[in-house]
């Protein structure tokens, strides 16, 4: 998932009308989790901690609710609408007000990967070919005026992010691909007025109120992955806008939005007083209220986290530049930092479209004459990240760490391999081409300017343009279009797993039926056959070996063919305010959970 990718506010005191002093019923069986996996730090104690303790344990542990959670975004979301957003902490995020099939377990460490149910009674059943997967949702979830929801409202937040030509356009399009029973069907929004919107949609049947059956057109045993995306959080037909649905999202979760989302300025959420916390076991839901300002620079977010001016910095990669330095080195900050390596992977997309990026060996010329060490301090040194030689993370199934096809010595590039490829594919003096970067990102532009500076000494000299993250994955580097008019032969990207497998990692950015007008994340545009193939065969492989082996060949195959120029598996430097409380790193977010997150400031 595209990455951004994180944290949060309570003396003792009861939040009106509930009456007690610690998490709801339900919820406090979350919570028992959670001081459970405490590693350190007694609740209540402010600033009890280690320098990266919540790597691998809960910082700061409490059940206390009350107080308001006050994050920071320097761009702004792709969309706060669960079914039209990509971004891994707008993922993490809207679990605040939209409920999924299914989510992750409550935990640090490995553990956090494992999926629970959210809205589903139990885990999914499938038949003997797992072509067919039934889920039963919960009795009793409703919305935020009390209204049940069905499984017919899932079957229809399904239909209006993944199908016809007017879907909403960020977000991954998973159904799309898997969904039997469905060819020709054109999406709810191409329905006229008074018939209904989701005729013709047979991938998925809703034989009563509290059932969902999945029909697919191959076996695929990773399904149930597919569950934990938001686009399965319900939406009642009559209230949906389209895109603009975005500016008041109606709630399935324990907090529902206080005002119209404003885009550029903020968004503010508060207790969804007809959430039911007997039915809900992942959500705490302790602070009162969560506020969002966005548009708020980089450095400035930085400086009132550790100020304590606002929690959570909701993108969820660490400080800037400006600040990692001062944290790590300063002794009285240092047990508040937690510097995890994640499962994200930065990288540059190498185009395999735009000329003459389109000749491998042009691209494999970037890729020779790329300095892997300064591409590394350009996001922090060892505290940034580890140098990647290939695409999948470590921690994944099927990774192999001896990937590595453009070796050199001390990581700074082999200019005499670059300078024959650039002759190989007729370019003997360089060639020009722009990289694309988000603007308000530090790192991102860091990064570029360290690949402008190793690629001109091989004469391929590169112009950086600068866009906003909020547009960026959609109608810039997203576009093909705009990519190809616009002569963008590289892009800053980073990526994190949709779910914890090569599948869940690597299909979106180089299958190339994931190839999209726009939202597009195959953004090398890499279509290859062997790979292609290999993607198809997968889902139809029940044994997670096997599955991790073809994993492993597609991962050395688009190393062959230089699409990914890979920099570093992502290390975070995140400050957490001594008032924040049951503070971890997430494995399946890459980031903090923000839904175990409180606080004992007022």
């Amino acid at each position: 998932m595209s990455t951004h990718h994180v944290t949060r506010a309570v003396p003792r005191r009861t939040h009106a009308g509930r009456g007690r002093t610690v998490g709801p019923p339900a919820a406090a069986s979350a919570l028992v989790v959670l001081l459970a996996a405490c590693g350190g730090g007694g609740a209540g104690q402010e600033g009890e901690g280690e320098f990266n303790e919540g790597e691998t344990s809960v910082v700061n542990p409490s059940d206390e609710t009350g107080g308001t959670l006050r994050y920071g975004l320097a761009a702004d979301f792709d969309s706060p609408d669960p079914g039209n957003t990509y971004y891994a902490f707008s993922w993490n995020f809207s679990r605040y007000y939209a409920r999924t099939l299914l989510t992750y377990q409550e935990e640090p460490g490995e553990a956090g990967t494992e999926l629970v149910p959210d809205m589903a009674e139990e885990m999914p059943e499938s038949n003997d070919d797992s072509t067919e997967w039934t889920v039963r949702i919960k009795e009793g979830l409703t919305y935020e005026d009390g209204s049940p929801i069905t499984a017919e409202d899932i079957k229809y937040a399904i239909a209006r992010s993944n199908f016809g030509e007017q879907a909403l356009p960020n977000g991954p399009k998973y159904f799309v691909d898997l969904l039997a029973d469905s060819d020709g069907y054109e999406g709810p929004y191409a329905a006229d007025d008074g018939d209904d919107p989701l005729e013709g949609f047979g991938g998925i049947e809703t034989p009563d109120d509290h059932t969902l059956v999945f029909h697919l057109e191959e076996p695929f045993s990773e399904f149930p992955y597919v569950l934990i995306q938001p686009q399965t959080a319900p939406v009642p037909a009559d209230a949906d806008e389209g895109e603009q649905y975005q500016s008041r999202v109606v709630s399935s979760g324990p907090y529902k939005f206080a005002e119209d989302y404003r885009p550029g300025v903020g968004l503010n959420l508060e207790r969804n007083e007809e959430w039911d916390s007997d039915t809900d076991d992942t959500r705490p839901a302790l602070p009162d209220r969560v506020e969002l300002e966005i548009g708020v620079e980089q450095n400035e977010i930085d400086q009132r986290l550790v100020n304590g001016d606002l929690d959570v910095d909701l993108a969820g990669v660490g400080v800037g530049p400006a600040m990692k330095g001062t944290l790590i080195t300063d002794e009285s900050r240092r047990p508040n930092v937690d510097n995890p390596q994640t499962s994200t992977l930065r990288y540059f997309n190498v185009n395999t479209v735009v000329e003459p990026l389109d000749d491998p060996a042009c691209r494999e010329a970037v890729m020779h004459a790329a300095d892997r060490d300064a591409l590394q301090r350009a996001w922090g040194g060892d505290t940034g990240g580890d140098i990647a030689t290939q695409v999948m993370p470590p921690s994944l199934p099927g990774s192999d760490q001896s990937i590595d096809l453009y070796p050199s010595d001390d990581n700074t590039g082999d200019l005499d391999t670059a300078r024959e490829k650039l002759e190989e594919c007729g370019e003997p003096d360089g060639f020009s081409t722009t990289i694309g970067t988000r603007s308000d990102r530090p790192t991102d532009v860091s990064s570029a300017e360290a690949l402008q500076q190793s690629l001109s000494r091989v004469g391929i000299e590169t112009e950086i343009q600068q866009y906003p993250s909020d547009s960026y994955t959609n109608t810039q580097a997203g576009s093909p279009d705009f990519v190809h008019d616009n002569d963008l032969g590289l892009t800053v990207y980073g990526w994190a797993p949709d779910w914890a497998s090569g599948y869940g990692f690597m299909s979106k950015i180089l299958d190339g039926e994931a190839i999209q007008p726009a939202g597009n994340s195959n953004i090398s545009e890499l279509d290859d056959p062997e790979i292609n193939d290999w993607f198809d065969e997968v889902q139809t492989i029940d044994d997670p070996d096997e599955r991790s082996s073809i994993y492993t060949q597609i991962d050395e195959r688009a190393m062959e063919q230089a699409a990914i120029l890979p920099m570093v598996f992502e290390r975070i430097v995140v400050y957490r305010p001594p008032h924040l409380t049951n503070a971890y790193y997430h494995a399946g977010y890459s980031m903090y959970d923000f839904m175990a997150l409180g606080t004992t400031r007022e």
